[in-house]
């Protein structure tokens, strides 16, 4: 028994300290925005700021010639529409995908989402680049949501959860004389709440920190985000480390309280595809 506790208390040592030891670059970041640029130079491994000023932020308001209430603006309106576009595409491809999958053509679509997953942006410059300039959408908002709502990871966790769909609860809905789009409104998708929060948790985060499919559609600051903005000002203000270390609060930390009161809900929506009927 007293071997057990101590192992157990070995255990959450180690992990206490790895997670100290993960979270540090964070809590040097948040430090050092409260720190002139000279002081970090001086004493980088401060873990405290010698006083606690605010007026580092009231100086970057404005980045690259743009406020920076228009980064917000862009980064919360461009994330949250591709995010919901996203997952609104994805939830009825993989749907249509799993209903029907010896449908023309499906089965292509299907392994071209799968693929790109393999793909990073990268990649996709010139082609991106060449087809929002045929299609007129450079430098647009429209341009940017529409390329940042593709998603291949969240095409393939709906598709698994949809899977795992107990067939008898479709056919049951068809007897009842449902619908294709009532078994998928009253249905599939209440069934499906804890794997669509999941997607859309996912999607948000992974659209939010986005900055290089917005530098290559962009024409000008007023379409950049926060990380765009963030990239800007380190070329603007060189070496002006407390400037870039509180837009770098501003940028990461939202995202990262969303996700600690969310990653239970991460959690359910991951083991949703143990559905049972």
């Amino acid at each position: 028994m007293r071997a057990n506790r101590l192992l157990q208390a070995a255990a959450y040592t180690v992990a206490i300290g790895t997670s100290l030891l993960f979270l540090y670059p964070y809590w040097w970041m948040l430090v050092s925005a409260f720190r002139p640029t000279r002081a970090i130079m001086s004493a980088p491994l401060r873990p405290w700021p010698e006083t606690f000023s605010f007026q580092i932020f009231s100086e970057i308001g404005r980045i690259g010639g743009v406020n920076l209430s228009t980064y917000v603006f862009n980064s919360l309106t461009i994330t949250t529409l591709s995010t919901l576009l996203s997952v609104i595409v994805t939830a009825l491809g993989a749907y249509a995908l799993t209903r029907r999958p010896k449908a023309p053509g499906f089965g292509l679509i299907r392994y071209g989402f799968l693929i790109t997953i393999m793909y990073p942006y990268m990649l996709l410059v010139i082609p991106v680049y060449l087809v929002m300039f045929k299609l007129g959408l450079l430098g647009s908002y429209a341009g940017i949501i529409l390329f940042l709502a593709l998603g291949p990871l969240q095409f393939f966790l709906f598709e698994q959860f949809f899977r795992k769909i107990p067939n008898e609860v479709i056919e049951a809905a068809v007897i009842d004389g449902a619908s294709e789009w009532q078994i998928l409104t009253k249905v599939v998708l209440p069934m499906a709440m804890p794997i669509t929060a999941t997607v859309s948790l996912i999607t948000f985060l992974l659209n939010w920190s986005q900055w290089f499919p917005i530098m290559v559609i962009s024409r000008s600051p007023d379409t950049y985000t926060l990380p765009v903005a963030l990239l800007s000002m380190n070329s603007e203000l060189g070496s002006n480390f407390q400037g870039i270390m509180a837009l770098a609060v501003l940028t990461t930390l939202p995202v990262a309280a969303l996700f600690l009161l969310a990653q239970k809900r991460v959690m359910e929506g991951m083991a949703a595809g143990a559905v049972k009927g």
